[in-house]
């Protein structure tokens, strides 16, 4: 086994542990801090596919904005570690089953996966940066749209700041 495939799993290891975090924790500030192990696994598994401005955006967008942004949200909720509801479980004895039938199915859809797929041989060995190419089709082929959603951006931002500007008496 090449040492490629060694890092795919051990990255692939840490992101699915980081979500079972995600889904089963109690506590919301653990969930939120778990969601940064899987924000970073997926930022690692685009770095080895050789995604480079993939890997850039969910480095900007998901951990440097919409994680943050959940993590001040959690923070500044006052009260967020108080049980006001209750959980009212349909039937007890079914959870398990139903939890033990979705491993199952899971379980199945991988090994189906990793007999037939054949993705093991699919990694390349070299990494090609495509920022280069998205820059070139963005500033030539798609330059029109490109401007589009900049005006449009600068208008949903003057928008913004209208709609939030406090009237001075």
């Amino acid at each position: 086994m090449e040492v490629i495939n060694v890092i795919f799993f051990i990255i692939s290891a840490i992101t699915i542990a980081s979500a079972v975090v995600v889904a089963v924790s109690k506590d919301l500030v653990h969930s939120a801090f778990a969601l940064l192990g899987v924000f970073a696994g997926v930022l690692g598994l685009y770095i080895l596919l050789s995604a480079d401005f993939v890997a850039v955006v969910q480095l900007v967008v998901y951990i440097g904005g919409i994680l943050i942004l959940i993590l001040f949200a959690v923070m500044l909720t006052t009260k967020i570690d108080r049980k006001n509801g209750k959980r009212i479980p349909m039937n007890r004895a079914m959870e398990p089953v139903v939890a033990l039938i979705g491993v199952a199915i899971l379980g199945f859809l991988l090994f189906k996966t990793i007999i037939k797929g054949g993705w093991l041989n699919h990694f390349s060995s070299r990494f090609v940066p495509m920022t280069a190419a998205i820059g070139n089709k963005l500033l030539s082929e798609y330059l029109l749209p490109f401007e589009i959603v900049s005006l449009l951006l600068v208008l949903v931002l003057v928008g913004a700041v209208v709609l939030a500007r406090r009237e001075v008496k």
